[in-house]
């Protein structure tokens, strides 16, 4: 059978012909970029021709989303085509005007969006982009045409990270951020991230309101366009004024130097000048390729390798997250080289995640959030507070408690650390984002990069010698997480996890051979155990997915494993595993 007879096969199974809500257009086209990875790049061309059917389906589509719109801990998500297209997401912009427009009678919510008036916020303008996924730029267009009919700026800053148009925001006084972008999310997805004026992501208070707003706007007939076919390009007008993301973020980081101490000219001056560091970049085929050669000041080095830094909206089939599989090749590019200090990295898409790896060790969010808190404190004299959150390992608190300094443990989501944006020297995840003081409220993989780089140089060491330096001192932490795939949702799966309330203090669980007693449960986001050795585990669900998330923490290099089996137990023992 020819290549052309099974493409022929394949697009009858997934395909209806003349009805884009009946097409499976993803499920054809993991079997295709399967078999491209499988077989050649002969299977490109099938690939470009569901793409072209799906670029249909994201303009003529005039339904609702599937899933009602819900913005969760980081903007809303969904399967483009279905619920991420040109009307949803020009609806949803319309949402957003809403807001501005409701501010002339309620002064309330000024607070949360940080402007006073409809007038002001026009002035100001929103910083527009979107990160590699497919018609990306269409749906910014979509988005831009919504917002200038309603007479606002539209700085356009096209493809771009997450973090540098939270920094763009800051730098050219805009009211508020869009970004068109499903984070680590895997190619199926579109999504939608909005950020006001402090840069961050939204308050609750704001969110709920654009869902509301949203969902009533959904239910009418009438097109959230001010009139006409939408062109699927962007509109022509004075008020829409591209401009060079980067540098902005650039200037945030060269402006705020005092406040957390990272000289972004002299690191990237020291790297030229030293000869024993070799940097390699995964930008996993994100936004993040456009920018990594820029950020170094250097376009050939062979010291600076850049992997996965060519357009591919399929991510050549992955999960395009920072994860262990997907560091691979970056501990590979890194261990072949004569250098002495070794610093690789794999960024997600929309560039908010990163992960670290100096090719003997992966370092995790977990470890690099505390680590970063102690250089900042210790080698850059910082004095402040560190920010993380409940479900992130416990090394941070350590440190603090060492500092003399406060700890902050919100719940999980970057946006509960607004109570201390300007005062954390460090606020970061387990699930890889971090910030830093004089920073955006809002995690980048950038900012983090440069404070690895700024470990190594000044260090003089591999990042995991200086974790082991931190752990000789302060001792060791264990992190994990896992993750459950569950069909029930809503209250149906509050009620399954009500089940966990057993698991009281004083409450005795086996982990392993052993049986610990929990001592203290937090609720703050689901439920964290915490056992009489110091180890705990933290089951929630997932704020973005259909899934059951658990976090455990061992303080031996053993017991994470046993802490992961236990955490399952319980998940089998409410029925959802």
């Amino acid at each position: 059978m020819t290549a052309m007879d099974t493409a022929g096969q394949l697009f009858a199974r997934y395909l209806v012909a003349g009805d884009h809500g009946a097409s499976d257009y993803f499920a054809l086209l993991k079997e295709l970029v399967a078999r491209r990875n499988s077989e050649g790049l002969s299977w490109q061309q099938e690939i470009d021709r569901v793409y072209a059917l799906l670029h249909r389906e994201i303009l003529d589509n005039q339904g609702n989303p599937t899933e009602p719109v819900t913005f969760g801990t980081s903007g809303w998500r969904g399967r483009l085509g279905k619920d991420i297209f040109v009307r949803s997401v020009m609806v949803v912009t319309a949402a957003i005007v809403d807001l501005y427009r409701d501010l002339e009678g309620d002064s309330g919510s000024g607070r949360y969006l940080g402007v006073t008036s409809l007038d002001e916020a026009r002035r100001r303008g929103c910083v527009l982009g979107f990160d590699n996924r497919f018609d990306g730029g269409v749906l910014a267009a979509a988005a831009a045409e919504v917002l200038l009919a309603a007479g606002f700026v539209v700085h356009y800053a096209g493809e771009s990270t997450t973090g540098v148009l939270s920094a763009a925001v800051l730098e050219v006084g805009a009211a508020f951020s869009i970004n068109l972008t499903p984070s680590h999310n895997p190619l199926e997805y579109g999504g939608y991230k909005y950020n006001a004026a402090d840069a961050g992501p939204a308050a609750a208070a704001l969110t709920e309101r654009i869902t509301a707003n949203a969902r009533r706007l959904m239910a009418t007939a009438i097109s959230a366009s001010a009139g006409g076919e939408f062109s699927g390009r962007l509109p022509e007008s004075p008020d829409l004024r591209p401009f060079d993301s980067l540098a902005a973020w650039q200037s945030l980081v060269r402006r705020n130097k005092a406040a957390h101490g990272l000289d972004l000219d002299r690191i990237i001056d020291a790297f030229h000048r030293r000869d024993d560091i070799v940097v390699a970049v995964d930008s996993v085929h994100g936004a993040s390729r456009l920018h990594i050669r820029r950020l170094f000041a250097d376009p050939a080095s062979d010291r600076l390798i850049t992997l996965r830094d060519t357009a591919d909206v399929t991510f050549g089939g992955i999960a395009p997250e920072p994860s262990t599989a997907n560091m691979r090749s970056v501990v590979a590019a890194i261990n072949v080289r004569p250098e002495r200090l070794k610093l690789g990295a794999i960024i997600d898409p929309d560039g908010d995640r990163i992960r670290f790896t100096d090719g003997r060790k992966e370092i995790s969010m977990n470890q690099f959030g505390a680590m970063a808190y102690h250089f900042l404190h210790e080698y850059r004299g910082k004095r402040g507070m560190v920010a993380k959150t409940v479900a992130t390992s416990n090394m941070a608190n350590r440190l603090a408690e060492a500092f003399g300094e406060e700890l902050f443990e919100p719940k999980v989501g970057f946006k509960e650390f607004k109570p201390v944006i300007g005062r954390a020297l460090v606020f970061f995840e387990e699930s890889d984002g971090i910030s830093i003081i004089g920073h955006t409220p809002e995690k980048d993989a950038y900012i983090g990069l440069l404070l690895a780089l700024d470990m190594v140089i000044t260090t003089g060491k591999n990042l995991s010698q200086y974790l082991q330096d931190i752990e000789d001192v302060y001792g060791a932490y264990y992190p994990d997480r896992d993750g459950v795939a569950v069909r029930i949702k809503g209250q149906e799966l509050l009620d399954a996890l009500a089940r966990l309330e057993k698991y009281v203090p004083g409450v005795t669980i086996r982990v392993g051979e052993e049986e610990k007693r929990i001592t203290e449960v937090i609720t703050l986001d689901g439920r964290k155990m915490i056992l009489d050795d110091g180890s705990w585990l933290m089951i929630r669900p997932s704020g973005t997915e259909p899934k059951i998330r658990f976090y455990v923490e061992s303080r031996t290099a053993d017991g994470t494993v046993h802490l992961v089996a236990t955490a399952r137990e319980m998940l089998a023992e409410i029925g959802l595993l």
